[in-house]
Order: C-alpha cells, then sequence, then structure tokens
C-alpha cells in the first residue's frame, strides 16, 4: 500500500521507499524523513497530501506519496 491509500489522521510506519531508480527523488524524501521504520501520518488530502514527520509538516504531491510504500 502506498501513501496515497492512507486514512487520515491514522499513524502508519514507513515499509519502504521506492522511487524506480531516481536518486534525487530518494534523496529528496530520505531529507525529509522518509525511511523504513519512520512513523508517518496523513494529516490533510486534496490535490497534495500533508503528511507529518517527526513533529514537521510537508506538503507532498501524489508522484512522491505513490513512493512511499506503509
Amino acid at each position: 500500500m502506498t501513501l496515497n491509500d492512507a486514512e487520515l489522521g491514522r499513524e502508519y510506519v514507513i515499509s519502504d521507499v521506492d522511487t524506480a531508480g531516481d536518486e534525487e527523488m530518494k534523496s529528496f524524501l530520505f531529507s525529509l524523513g522518509c525511511y523504513s521504520g519512520e512513523k508517518i501520518t496523513v494529516v490533510d488530502k486534496k490535490r497534495n497530501l500533508v503528511v507529518s514527520i517527526k513533529d514537521a509538516r510537508y506538503n507532498i504531491d501524489p508522484e512522491l506519496a505513490n513512493a512511499i510504500k506503509i
């Protein structure tokens, strides 16, 4: 299941980050704290997703959210 499928307000644990070889995207997600074992919560879903990682909130697009497996 990807982050796009997540329920609002529920905490998940990231199982994998699959960027299909895109090192720039993987590096960007890692800089936000998106890596295996980290907890993540979807706070809002509209066009983009607002996620909470380590007490910080980020606005990510569906393409990035699709790379985050939970």
